[in-house]
């Protein structure tokens, strides 16, 4: 049976074509202002790129903020639920799901079988979000995908004492103006999301094995910094920004 998960996100729009559990295509593009439009071109680019058309689908299901959106759907579920279906299903056994996205940030406890028993969410600002990462970036001329390297370069993390994004931002640029190095900023910046994510599972408890997903789950420095003030190993598992289009797909074929 092939099904389709598709995550109309605020920034970020994913759809996963799946079959007997496994992702036969996947395929990410900006949301844009027309989210079914996006969702729409996306399913026929993932269904182009593995050979199949729409009537070889046998259930749609939507996720993320533009999921009532979606023609086409089955129903729409929540992404709670579904990052956990997808991260229990490439991680079995785990405990904690942490999703950090485009504009919101949520941490989810499991049981054993992968229901979600409690979780924690921030949506009402871009505090510790990707958001809050791309603002952070441009400010210091960097692309995302360097920070790591800057967070191992770090002799020291810069203290950033607001993670709203407004006030942070400000701050970085009066670290810059002081000659403060790229690479401590940055750490700094990891650190502060990494402190909000764990004040926020400690709401709800972490339990390993943790699994990231998520934009934000690419991004090495939150990863280390999240592992260095939780005192734990995180997973990104493949496929983690797909997380919830996976989770979504696999719901599908059992619904």
């Amino acid at each position: 049976m092939i099904t389709v998960g598709i995550d109309s996100g605020s920034r970020a729009t994913k759809v996963a074509v799946v079959s007997d559990g496994r992702i036969l295509a996947a395929v990410k593009a900006e949301t844009g202002r027309e989210p079914a439009l996006t969702a729409s071109l996306c399913l026929d680019d993932a269904l182009r790129n593995c050979g199949l058309s729409r009537q070889d689908v046998s259930s749609i299901i939507t996720t993320g903020y533009g999921r009532d959106l979606i023609p086409g759907r089955k129903r729409s579920v929540t992404e709670i639920t579904c990052h956990a279906r997808g991260a229990f299903e490439i991680v079995p056994g785990a405990k904690t799901v942490i999703d950090i996205g485009g504009q919101d940030s949520k941490v989810i406890r499991l049981d054993g079988t992968g229901l979600v028993i409690d979780f924690v969410m921030n949506d009402k600002c871009a505090a510790g979000t990707g958001r809050f990462l791309e603002v952070m970036a441009r400010r210091l001329e960097l692309d995302l995908k360097d920070f790591e390297s800057e967070w191992e370069d770090a002799r020291d993390a810069s203290k950033i004492s607001s993670i709203c994004t407004v006030f942070a931002e400000s701050e970085v640029v009066s670290l810059i103006s002081q000659g403060v190095p790229a690479s401590s900023v940055v750490r700094g910046l990891c650190d502060a999301i990494a402190s909000r994510i764990a004040s926020m599972g400690r709401r709800v408890g972490i339990e390993r094995p943790v699994v990231l997903t998520g934009g934000v789950s690419l991004n090495g420095g939150v990863r280390r910094s999240l592992e260095r003030i939780l005192g734990i190993e995180i997973i990104v598992p493949p496929m983690s920004v797909f997380m919830g289009a996976y989770g979504a797909a696999l719901i599908a074929s059992s619904s």
